[in-house]
């Protein structure tokens, strides 16, 4: 049997990793977009920004465990099209064939839809040679402007002003990390990047981008003028899922899914950051865009190639290193009722529970990894604000008869 991965990310190793555990001996080939084997992306804003390490540092398996892998790599290359009805995909302007085929192809960032955003010296953070970019550009520069609240920014914006560089962080909502964090978790993020010396503008939006030929400020709808010698643009992902769609597949946010990672089309798989999926976190369809979704998900995907069915069901976890700061968080902050803070904020260690109807919807912990991993077999689980509250209370206790709920 001929297996075709469309992706080498987190998601796509973890496919042909999983398929040879599984005893799978038929052919493996792995198409990289990039000009790098399968990496890890996390580090390119924090430790790979800021010098820490090198490329090398970054590789999810050494050359020897790929070999081992006997996996056909074509780095550099894209898929043009996806012929399902003749199980093969064009490869610059070859087809291959394949028996089964999964599409773990990511997302990309979204770009900034206003005048300017084409200037040099503006920046978007996706894979390796983005970040050797947006390395280079910010040890020369002296202003730098971070369009966009979230992890990235956020992290990027911390990397930055431990370089002593001027950094402005420009966020459209209300809040920082709006999205992913309690506004507790929030609120104390801002203040901790204003203490480093970070501007951050919430509720602002972003008019244009200024400069001749370089960016040389950003206007605001109010009309303020920003100095920048760069800006990072951070307002979300896009799902790579056009080959998908072309092919005639659905993709209403992401290439939907089932439960095994399987799309309509039998023969057909996806996994990652690009599926939209049943997640009972969610209450319904959802697309996650994490590291641990990736590898759960290419798990599943690799188990229902060789004809094992296990549903994907995995409790989400992320976590964002914010200069001194660890944040981690768990489940999904849907439909929250009420919060309840363990720990304190003062003192930089502390988790703000999130619930609802007395379950525990997630958890954001700051600087308490044992509050976040005992959180993760919580989530689901009938709690009382009393009990989260009581740091004499170990969360451990809370479970029901010991085991991990609605996993």
């Amino acid at each position: 049997m001929k297996i075709l991965i469309v992706g080498a990310g987190q998601a796509g190793i973890q496919i042909a990793v999983s398929l040879r555990q599984g005893n799978f001996t038929g052919s493996i080939t792995l198409i990289a977009k990039e000009n790098y084997i399968p990496y890890q992306r996390p580090p390119l804003s924090k430790a790979f920004l800021r010098g820490d390490c090198g490329v090398e540092k970054l590789y999810l398996r050494t050359d020897k465990a790929l070999e081992n892998l006997d996996l056909d790599i074509r780095l550099g290359t894209q898929v043009a099209a996806i012929d399902r009805q003749g199980r093969r995909v064009e490869v610059d302007g070859q087809w291959l064939d394949y028996d089964k085929l999964a599409i773990a192809t990511g997302t990309r960032p979204r770009p900034l839809p206003v005048a300017g955003a084409e200037l040099d010296g503006v920046h978007m953070l996706r894979g390796i040679d983005d970040a050797l970019s947006l390395k280079n550009a910010i040890e020369k520069a002296q202003n730098v402007v971070i369009v966009g609240g979230g992890f990235i920014g956020l992290e990027v914006a911390a990397t930055a002003s431990a370089a002593s560089k001027n950094v402005t962080v420009i966020e459209a909502v209300e809040r920082v990390m709006q999205r992913a964090v309690a506004p507790q978790i929030s609120a104390w993020f801002e203040q901790m990047h204003r203490d480093y010396g970070v501007k951050i503008l919430t509720g602002t939006g972003v008019e244009a981008l200024q400069g001749e030929n370089k960016v040389e400020a950003v206007r605001l709808a109010d009309g303020t003028e920003v100095p920048a010698d760069v800006v990072l643009v951070g307002v979300g992902a896009i799902p790579n899922s056009e080959i998908a769609a072309d092919s005639g597949l659905s993709c209403p946010n992401g290439i939907e899914v089932d439960v095994f990672g399987a799309t309509a089309d039998p023969d057909v798989f996806a996994a990652g950051d690009c599926t939209w999926h049943p997640n009972q976190y969610a209450g319904g369809m959802f697309r996650l865009e994490s590291v641990q979704n990736a590898v759960e998900q290419g798990k599943i995907v690799a188990k229902a190639m060789l004809g094992e069915r296990e549903k994907y069901n995995a409790v989400p976890w992320f976590w964002s290193d914010q200069g001194s700061a660890k944040l981690q968080t768990t489940g999904l902050p849907v439909d929250v009722e009420s919060t309840v803070i363990r720990g304190s904020m003062n003192m930089d260690k502390f988790t703000v529970f999130h619930l609802r109807g007395g379950r525990l919807l997630a958890a954001d912990s700051v600087n308490s990894p044992a509050d976040h991993m005992a959180a993760r077999r919580l989530i689901g689980a009938l709690v009382s604000a009393e009990d989260l509250a009581d740091e004499s209370t170990p969360l451990k206790s809370l479970l029901p008869d010991g085991k991990t709920p609605n996993v």
